[in-house]
């Protein structure tokens, strides 16, 4: 299905004059290059026109004020996508991401503040220091899966499978169950998008449905017994986006931070001697290619003008954390705004911002800290010029990271390989499920 010629493609204003075609970003030549793409988005003005599909188009914010506007502003904009999505084919790819489900993430006001406060209290629970245990336990036994062999791919064999391991854990998701649930989480990014979402949904509404006859020490039970009184389809429907937004982001941090350390020219290529802690390399990732790099999907309740753009009632756009962030020089009138290193917008702003940040931020970091501390000697295996990226519009991330090191004995390697028949890391969490 193709947009009519001349007709606004789903998401563009109509009649509004369209001094030039939307910038597409998918595909290859967006994925090596997307700042040289966002520095030609700049030249429109703060929002510019882009296409996330092929039958899709959007607004994407580049400005950092701007974002910092939309963000805040519950009274001009919407989170919920269902008027829009109304005029987008319901095979679109975009709709894993952008598709209407009752979460936070979705709704407005005080549906939102229900939902919001249940998710916030319930990842409240994860206390610090047992996190990072639980963690480090998890990087261990994955880093000896494959620290005997002198190489590795430490997307597909360490930073994507680690937040998979903690989640099940901290959810109470049984042994069996856990490569049907990575499973399903990648798939949410490819072609059976739809699918694979589905088939999570399942998977946790089971989960749900035992931990309300049976309560545990999980944060399913927590959820479950918070006073917000959450239904099942609504518990299992915000476990679902807890473990999504908590699970590529995560993998994606972990994949950009340990790149940047390994292409830093201050490690000549390597980890060895190297200066950059992991703290200042998830840092610098955050402001330069965050991990959701094209976001937080708004809508207007009515026409307006933003920046002095017009707007239709119901359109899409997007925020360009990636732009937004590397904008130079900022256009930011309170300087208070963009003041330290905690001013980047990759954690969002406003009523929506991201909940999890300080338990991302101790997963990414402690998983960073054990697989350095043990393959001292990791360097990449091929030149950065040649990793390949994801090509769709909202992830930064490469799709592999091919390292090589001295070989380790697995003894050594600080725990026992994972087995996929073992227990998943277990889940220490505050409070009670009544509490």
């Amino acid at each position: 299905m193709s947009p009519t010629p001349g007709a606004p493609a789903p998401g563009c204003p109509s009649g509004v004059p369209s001094p030039y075609e939307p910038v597409a970003l998918h595909g290859p030549g967006f994925a090596a290059d997307p700042h040289g793409h966002y520095r030609g988005l700049r030249a429109h003005g703060p929002l510019a026109r882009v296409r996330v599909a092929p039958d899709v188009d959007a607004l994407l914010v580049t400005d950092y004020q701007a974002a910092v506007d939309l963000l805040r502003d519950t009274e001009t904009f919407s989170r919920d996508p269902r008027a829009w999505q109304a005029g987008v084919p319901a095979d679109s790819p975009v709709l894993s991401v952008l598709g209407h489900r009752p979460t936070a993430l979705c709704s407005d006001g005080a549906v939102h503040a229900r939902y919001r406060e249940a998710v916030t209290d319930t990842l409240g629970l994860l206390e610090p220091h047992l996190l990072r245990a639980d963690v480090a336990q998890a990087a261990q036994a994955l880093i000896g899966t494959f620290s005997a062999t002198g190489t590795g791919d430490l997307i597909g064999q360490y930073a994507r499978l680690l937040p998979l391991h903690v989640f099940a854990g901290c959810f109470g998701v049984a042994p069996q169950d856990r490569e049907r649930l990575l499973g399903g989480l990648v798939g949410m990014t490819d072609s059976d998008a739809n699918a694979a979402t589905a088939d999570v949904l399942a998977l946790v509404t089971d989960l749900v449905a035992e931990r309300r006859a049976r309560p545990g020490r999980d944060l399913t039970s927590h959820l479950l017994a918070h006073p917000a009184g959450l239904d099942d389809d609504e518990t299992a429907r915000q476990i679902v986006l807890i473990m999504t937004a908590g699970h590529e982001p995560t993998t994606n941090l972990i994949g950009n931070a340990l790149l940047r350390m390994l292409s830093d020219t201050g490690y000549g290529g390597s980890l060895h001697g190297g200066a950059m802690t992991a703290h200042e390399a998830i840092d610098e990732v955050l402001w330069r290619d965050p991990p959701m790099a094209n976001t937080a999907a708004h809508y207007p309740r009515h026409d307006t003008e933003f920046h002095g753009v017009p707007l239709r009632a119901g359109q899409l756009i997007l925020v360009s954390f990636a732009a937004a962030n590397t904008q130079s020089p900022p256009t930011v009138s309170d300087p208070a705004v963009r003041s330290g290193d905690g001013a980047h917008l990759a954690w969002s702003t406003g009523p929506h911002r991201c909940p999890a940040k300080q338990p991302a931020l101790l997963m990414a970091t402690t998983a960073i800290e054990q697989l350095t501390s043990q393959l001292c000697d990791l360097e990449l295996a091929v030149e950065p010029s040649a990793l390949e990226w994801r090509r769709d519009p909202f992830h930064r991330a490469p799709t592999r990271l091919p390292v090589r090191f001295t070989p380790l004995d697995t003894l050594s390697a600080g725990g026992p390989a994972w087995r996929e028949d073992a227990d998943p890391v277990p889940a220490r969490v505050g409070g009670t499920p009544n509490g």
